[in-house]
């Protein structure tokens, strides 16, 4: 079994601290942290944390792509980058006040021999195999490149996890995908309505359920999550208590946490609880959490041995 990451625009995230901000003054940093970015790219480096390794796929172009590609070398997360022209994005993102400013790049432009390539290493995705698809789709790729993908992959008995917004999602439930996980937001998107108490979050889950998706997860920030299982079966946790540090990369640890404990237990209850615990431990640090981090949210929230070895 091989778990697959597609990241279509990874980026360096080049995070500046500084003690405040002063317009149209020369700013000067306390300092400075370089991080890989992308949704799938942060599935799989908490996957790796948590001692399950996977592929990441996508697309990397000029010395910011080479970059990006020794980062996760370092981390030691196997990769298959298809080389473009251009650069891969830089995301600069100011913190400092108490405040955040974030500019995020463009990326390379992607061709249609470039996702065809794409296509040809997907076909060694197998039956029982994860594929994860996660993220906005840049400018320069078709709007249903995400359908396209799951159609191809159909009849293989993969597991596909879905997180991404509006027509994107709801294009592919028609492929049954395993997981999806919408924030309660993106939700009420999907449904045109504001939706926040957790009977309505409940209700609407289990429409995109009926809809075609296995398995719903809906966080709800500070206020939890919501998993509505393949057998209909309701779950529903409080956040764990911490303070909020970096929301980034909180989603994507959830759907690491959930996907370990899975392979690990079969166990939809205890991936939940996991995919929780990961996402919290994610948001209370600067960046991406380790093992221990997930292990102490695990202990503290859960309060019994972490089931995955």
């Amino acid at each position: 079994m091989m778990i697959y990451t597609v990241t279509f625009n990874p980026s360096i995230d080049y995070i500046i601290h500084i003690n405040s901000i002063k317009m149209e003054n020369i700013n000067r940093s306390e300092y400075e942290e370089f991080y890989p970015g992308g949704k799938g790219i942060n599935v799989s480096i908490v996957l790796k944390n948590l001692g399950f390794e996977s592929k990441i796929l996508g697309f990397i172009a000029g010395f910011s792509g080479m970059e990006i590609e020794n980062m996760l070398n370092k981390y030691g997360c196997d990769n298959e980058f298809i080389r473009v022209s251009g650069y891969s994005r830089i995301n600069v993102k100011i913190r400092g006040d108490e405040k955040e400013f974030d500019i995020n790049g463009q990326g390379p432009h992607i061709d249609a021999e470039d996702i065809e390539k794409l296509f040809y290493i997907l076909k060694s995705v197998n039956e029982g195999d994860f594929i994860v698809l996660a993220g906005s789709i840049p400018n320069t790729l078709p709007r249903d490149i995400y359908e396209n993908i799951l159609k191809r992959l159909a009849g293989k008995s993969i597991k596909a996890v879905v997180d991404a917004t509006g027509e994107t999602l709801l294009n592919t439930l028609k492929y049954n995908p395993f997981l999806i996980k919408p924030n309660h937001i993106e939700l009420g998107e999907i449904f045109g309505r504001n939706i926040y108490e957790k009977d309505e979050v409940v209700f609407y889950a289990k429409k995109l359920r009926d809809m075609g998706a296995e398995n719903v997860i809906v966080s709800l920030a500070e206020r939890g999550a919501v998993l509505v299982d393949e057998n209909e079966k309701v779950y529903i946790l409080e956040a764990p208590k911490g303070k909020l540090i970096n929301s980034v990369g909180a989603g994507d640890s959830m759907v690491a946490g959930f996907i370990a404990c899975y392979i690990e237990t079969s166990d939809y209850e205890k991936a939940f609880k996991m995919a929780v615990a990961a996402g919290s431990a994610s948001a209370f640090k600067s960046w991406l959490a380790q093992r221990k981090d997930i292990e102490d949210i695990w202990n503290h929230f859960i309060g019994n041995t972490i089931p995955i070895k």
